[in-house]
Formats: C-alpha cells, sequence, structure tokens
C-alpha cells in the first residue's frame, strides 16, 4: 500500500527538483556560450574546432534541456539560429543615434568636392594630409544590432532612421551575427550596425525553391532581386522562415555606444572584426583623394566577380574626431559620401506615355517601355521628368530609346537612339493643357516663391481633383507619415470609392464607425481577423509626434527635414496651427517668425501661406487634430548654457568656421538664426560685423567674442 508525501517528502523533492533546475540553468549558460564560440570559428574563420557529430549532440543536448525546462530558455540561445516562435508583428524600437543615410558622388570631381567641404570645414591647410576608410557599399538591408554587457538584446530594421522595426529574434537566426561579442575591449553598450545581404548563386537557388514550392498552376514568390530578397527574409513574421534563408552580414558602422573604443574608423573595423563580426575584407584604409580613385577603378573590375551586390564605394574620413566635428546636415553625415557606380543600361521601345499626377497635382509623365532587363531586374516604367525633359530629349512614342537606372535604382529615358529622324517617324508628344482626372481642371506652370516659373505643370484642382485624393491620402498613410499598418492604395483606393473616406480625419472616423465596418465585413478580405487588424493598425497611430503630423499634411516643400525644423520652432499643435494660420492671413511678424527658422525659405513661406489659406485644408486639420493626440516635439538638449537660446553668428570667425559654429550650437541645443532680431539671444560677433552687431546694439542683446563664445560653450 502506498503511504502518502509527508511535507518532509514534499520539501525534499523541491529541493531536488529547485536543485536540478539550478544545473540546467548552468549548463544551458555553458552550452550558449561554447556554441557560440564555435559558431565563430566556423562561420567567421572557416576553422572548426569540432566534428560535425560533436557539434550535433551539444545542440541536441541544448533542446533536450529546453524541452525539460522551457522556462529556461534562453535570448540568446542556439536554439534560435535554426528556428524560433513566431511573433506577433514588429514593435517599434527607438535607435539609441539616428541611423543617417549618406550623399551620393557620381564623379571624380564630386568626390573632390566632397574632400574639399571637409577640409574647409575643419580649416585644414590645403598640404594637411587626409585618410580615409574606403568600403564596398553593399545592396542590402541595414540593420543596427544592440549589445549589452556582450550579449545581444535587441535589433531593429533602419526604418526612418530615428526609429526602426524589431527584428531581434529573426537577427539571431543569423549565422554571421554573434550573440556574444568575442575578445576584449567593447564597450559595456553598443549599437553595431551593418548590411544584411544575399549573395548571387543564394539568391538564384532561393528563387529556383519558391518556384519549385509553388506547384503547378500558382504563381512562384520570387524576389525581383537580392536586395529584396534580404529585406523580404528578415521582415518574415515567423523567424524560421528567416533561419532557411541564406541571409549574410557585414559589419561596417556603430551607433550609441557607452564609451569610446576606437580613434579612427579603420581602427573600429578592425574591433569589430575581432568581436565576432564580418568585415568586408576589401574594405581599404588609403591616403588622399586620388588613391580612392584608385580603390573605385579596382572595386568596379571586380564587382561582376564578387558573388554579392555592391553599388559604389563609401569614403569616411578615418579620424573619429574629425567626424565628431563635421557632424551631419539633414540626414547625411559631412565625413562621409557614397561614390556609386555608372548604372547600368539597355535598348528597348517606348511604347507610350502616360501622365500621373501626384499628391500635390505635379503631372509626371511615365514611359512605357516594351520590358528589358536592366542590371538583373525588368524594367516596364520609368520616369521622363516633365514636358521640358520630354522636348529636350526629344523622345518620341514609337522610339527605340536607351534605358538605364540611375544609382542602380530609378529607371530612367536618357533619349532615343536615332535623334535624327526622318519626318515620316512618330510625331513629337503633346503634353496635356488639363489634368487627367475628369474634372479636367486647367494645368498650369508652378512658379516659386520668388515668381519664378518653374518646369513642373501643375493640375490646380487641389485636393478636389480625384488623383491628388488618393496620392494626399497615399502620403498621409505612409511610412515615414502616420505609418499606418493595412492601408496601402488597393486598400485607400477601395474605401475612396466606397464612400467610406474622403479626407485624412476619416480614416480614424472609420475605426469607430460601426455601420461603415459593417460595410467592409461584406467585402472579399475583410474578415473579422483582417478588420480586427485594421482598426488595431489605425488606433496604434492616434498618438502621433508633432514632425510626423506635419510631414503628412503634404504642404508642398515641407519634407521630413523641414517638418522636424516645424516642429522644433512651434513645439506643439495648437502653436503650430495659430502659427500657420497667422501666416496664411498675411501677419508679417508670423511670416518672419517662419522664415527665422534655420532652412526655412521663402518657397516654405508661401506653401504654408497657400496651404493654410485654402479654407478646406483648414477644416481637414482641425478635423484630423481632434481624432488624435499629438505629442510635442522631441527638443534639442535643455541641459547646457545655450540650450533654447536664438544664436546669431556674424563677422568672421578665425577659430571655427561658420558651418562648425553653427552645427556646435546646435548639438548643444541652440537656435541658430540668420538674423538679429527681437528674440535673438546672442549675437557672435568676429571681425568684420557690420550691420547685424549695430541691431544687436540697438536692441541691447548680448554680444560675444568668439573667444568668449568658446569659453562659454566649453564651460
Amino acid at each position: 500500500m502506498s503511504r502518502a508525501p509527508t511535507p518532509q517528502t514534499g520539501l525534499q523533492e523541491a529541493a531536488e527538483e529547485s536543485a536540478l533546475k539550478n544545473e540546467a540553468r548552468m549548463e544551458l549558460e555553458r552550452l550558449a556560450a561554447e556554441l557560440a564560440a564555435h559558431d565563430l570559428a566556423y562561420h567567421q574563420s572557416d576553422r572548426p574546432l569540432v566534428s560535425d557529430a560533436e557539434y550535433d549532440a551539444l545542440k541536441r543536448r541544448n533542446a533536450e534541456l529546453e524541452a525539460q525546462f522551457p522556462d529556461l530558455v534562453r535570448a540568446d540561445s542556439p536554439s534560435l539560429r535554426v528556428g524560433a516562435a513566431p511573433s506577433a508583428q514588429f514593435a517599434e524600437v527607438r535607435h539609441g543615434t539616428p541611423m543617417i543615410s549618406l550623399d551620393n558622388a557620381f564623379s571624380e570631381d564630386d568626390v573632390a568636392a566632397f574632400a574639399d567641404r571637409a577640409r574647409r570645414f575643419l580649416k585644414l591647410a590645403s598640404d594637411e594630409t587626409l585618410l580615409f576608410t574606403a568600403e564596398p557599399k553593399i545592396d542590402g538591408l541595414s540593420a543596427s544590432i544592440r549589445y549589452e554587457k556582450g550579449r545581444l538584446v535587441q535589433a531593429a530594421t533602419r526604418g526612418d532612421g530615428r526609429a526602426g522595426e524589431d527584428i531581434t529574434r529573426n537577427i539571431l537566426t543569423l549565422a554571421d551575427i554573434p550573440h556574444r561579442l568575442a575578445g576584449a575591449g567593447w564597450p559595456e553598450r553598443i549599437e553595431v550596425r551593418g548590411e544584411v545581404y544575399i549573395g548571387h548563386a543564394d539568391f538564384a537557388a532561393l528563387n529556383a525553391a519558391q518556384e519549385a514550392e509553388a506547384g503547378a498552376g500558382k504563381a512562384p514568390r520570387t524576389y525581383a532581386n537580392p536586395r529584396n530578397a534580404a529585406a523580404g527574409s528578415l521582415r518574415q513574421i515567423d523567424p524560421t522562415v528567416t533561419a532557411r534563408r541564406p541571409l549574410r552580414f557585414f559589419a561596417y558602422a556603430w551607433g550609441e555606444i557607452s564609451a569610446p573604443f576606437a580613434t579612427s574608423q579603420w581602427e573600429a573595423l578592425q574591433a569589430l572584426k575581432t568581436w565576432g563580426f564580418p568585415v568586408n575584407p576589401l574594405s581599404r584604409q588609403v591616403e588622399g583623394v586620388e588613391a580612392l580613385q584608385a580603390v573605385y577603378a579596382d572595386l568596379e573590375r571586380q564587382r561582376p566577380n564578387l558573388g554579392y551586390d555592391i553599388d559604389g564605394v563609401v569614403y569616411k574620413l578615418d579620424r573619429l574626431d574629425w567626424q565628431e566635428r563635421l557632424g551631419a546636415v539633414g540626414r547625411a553625415p559631412r565625413w562621409a559620401v557614397a561614390h556609386k557606380f555608372p548604372a547600368e543600361q539597355a535598348q528597348t521601345v517606348l511604347e507610350g506615355i502616360d501622365i500621373q499626377v501626384g499628391r500635390t497635382g505635379s503631372l509626371t509623365p511615365v514611359a512605357k517601355l516594351r520590358p528589358v532587363t536592366v542590371g538583373g531586374v525588368v524594367v516596364k516604367n520609368a520616369t521622363l521628368h516633365n514636358a521640358d525633359e520630354i522636348a529636350r530629349k526629344d523622345v518620341r512614342i514609337g522610339d527605340t530609346v536607351l534605358v538605364q537606372r540611375a544609382g542602380d535604382v530609378i529607371p530612367q529615358v536618357l533619349g532615343p537612339l536615332d535623334p535624327d529622324r526622318s519626318d515620316t517617324g512618330p510625331a513629337a508628344f503633346d503634353f496635356p493643357s488639363e489634368c487627367p482626372c475628369p474634372l479636367k481642371t486647367p494645368v498650369t506652370r508652378e512658379t516659386t516663391g520668388a515668381g519664378v516659373e518653374t518646369v513642373v505643370r501643375r493640375c490646380t484642382g487641389e485636393f478636389a481633383c480625384p488623383f491628388q485624393r488618393l496620392e494626399h491620402l497615399k502620403h498621409f498613410v505612409s511610412r515615414r507619415a502616420f505609418d499606418i499598418e493595412g492601408l496601402g492604395e488597393k486598400q485607400l483606393q477601395l474605401f475612396l470609392d466606397e464612400g467610406l473616406i474622403a479626407e485624412p480625419a476619416d480614416i480614424f472616423r472609420l475605426a469607430k464607425d460601426e455601420a461603415k465596418l459593417n460595410l467592409l465585413r461584406e467585402r472579399d478580405g475583410y474578415g473579422e481577423v483582417s478588420l480586427a487588424n485594421l482598426v488595431a493598425g489605425i488606433e496604434a497611430r492616434r498618438g502621433v509626434g508633432l514632425e510626423r503630423f506635419i510631414y503628412a499634411l503634404g504642404i508642398r516643400h515641407v519634407g521630413e527635414t523641414t517638418a522636424v525644423t516645424l516642429a522644433r520652432g512651434y513645439g506643439d499643435l495648437d502653436r503650430f496651427i495659430a502659427g500657420m494660420e497667422r501666416v496664411a492671413a498675411g501677419d508679417e511678424d508670423a511670416r518672419a517668425e517662419l522664415d527665422d527658422l534655420d532652412q526655412v525659405g521663402a518657397a516654405v513661406v508661401e506653401a504654408a501661406a497657400a496651404f493654410f489659406g485654402e479654407g478646406h485644408n483648414r477644416l481637414q486639420v482641425e478635423a484630423l487634430a481632434a481624432e488624435l493626440q499629438v505629442a510635442p516635439a522631441e527638443q534639442p538638449r535643455t541641459d547646457t548654457e545655450v540650450a533654447g537660446k536664438t544664436i546669431v553668428f556674424t563677422g568672421a570667425l578665425e577659430r571655427l568656421t561658420r558651418d562648425e559654429a553653427k552645427a556646435q550650437a546646435e548639438r548643444l541645443g541652440a537656435k541658430v538664426s540668420g538674423s538679429v532680431s527681437k528674440k535673438t539671444d546672442i549675437v557672435v560677433a568676429g571681425p568684420g560685423a557690420g550691420s547685424k552687431l549695430k541691431v544687436a546694439a540697438e536692441l541691447g542683446i548680448t554680444v560675444l567674442t568668439e573667444d568668449e563664445w568658446l569659453a562659454l560653450v566649453q564651460s
């Protein structure tokens, strides 16, 4: 007869279970470290430390322990390299420091100009040696991988540069990326950045496998090029799919760090290599601009045989202290440039010219081409830019034309192969004088804020034009604006056709309107799950930053950088709207205040006045604001002596260049203005200061010499 357990036996069993679990935890930690070392030796050094059988035995032991103790599965578990539980969705990850993009150079003159600008900014002598790191520009998908105390804790896509998608579980499946940093000397906290890519042979095999899996009668899910394949593979909801894809990685940069780890770009690359990351072996440290051209020519020769796509060479000033001084302008660093390879070209027939209407009413001619492969991509359409460009190139429907992919991305028509065609050839293209929309609204040439006529033809119908309405909404929900999941062109067109929406605020009203949602339930593709996802996607965007709100409005001449400037300048939504309405009403003080913001000129002032001068636009903004919680702008630093103050530099600075002084002030949270007004806090005056110094004296504004300014900001 069995005996009931006593309290003593229960305590003993619990103690034994706790000891067993603790042993399992320690063994799992050891297995994670040991397998990471084997992965590093196999994938990075091509020098396996154990046989395949021994490696597999370690993996099996890890899997057995995880099955026995599922709550002990580690974030850096080796099992994640071959599979992981699906993620419900990609969360947003804010980068510790922005992932900025690079300016492009397309000629030797562009490269020389880049170096000269850096030399002038830094006030270097003409004979001062410039050392560069030159790196192949991988055509893949950028990723930022965060490590804390040497352990991978998070990974994200570039996204909009400020925030990306959480792809941690997908990144964990890449054999090229260490779960733990090797070696020593790494900062306690570091964001390692690089490019995820797929090689040519792996890309061909992937597409072949996709075609085989599709089966008879089904369209295969193949990719147009390796970059798209890499992006699609890395952004899979189910990381087990990512794990089956042949993704590779090259590290080349870093974001937020808790402490410096190198003094030069080249030294940093060597550190990344010792920590377990693959660094492109074709990267080089070179001296002088002429050496950069030699690297470029060599890589261009090697390009067809590399086995993976590169579309240029990235040049970076090697010294990190110089990089820090140079900083960035807009979204691009002053200390680096991408020297792009020439576009690949092909011949085909121009079969037609369509006119597309953009979100602001601009008419863009699009060439309809007989399909042709250019640089590995089938091209059917190409931009013709504008009416003047068509006339200048004299391209006509029926011509055989030369096509290229500019920067290996955007297709464009270079011109006809036979510009001296006979009089019996195709007729010249007659650019329309009316918008192709049903309103047939007259087309006018756009003028600048200064009244100068441009090459752009524009429909005058504004939001009443159905083309513009759709394009306005597409822009509104786009990734860099409100980024509403599940709302693309197809869905927006359906909602417009069904009368479910007509303006941006209607999107948010739709999420609460059961009658309209019931209409959607009757449509194919809108079951309860799809509808719930759509509503969730909309509701997730009811909270938005002021800079995104401004950018999403689609005001002409207001791009992302200007939207950030406006958001910081006005601070919150109420002040922004009030300021814009005053601008529209012709208030000279309001117009001057707007014009005084950095990077805002007459064109933006006139565009803002025109936008908010239209009654229906103001009503739309008010209706939209009523549906949202718009967060105030993220402001620059507030912990410095000059934070929040408006600074004007005038005269000749002797220790800093004007650009360097401006960048320094902005880094410290100040606003730099080009004119002195009653809102100016400090004028920094060098030799030769003129009228601005006089105005400052009349207004009683603090005036500092350059030395006094440097003492203030360095205190």
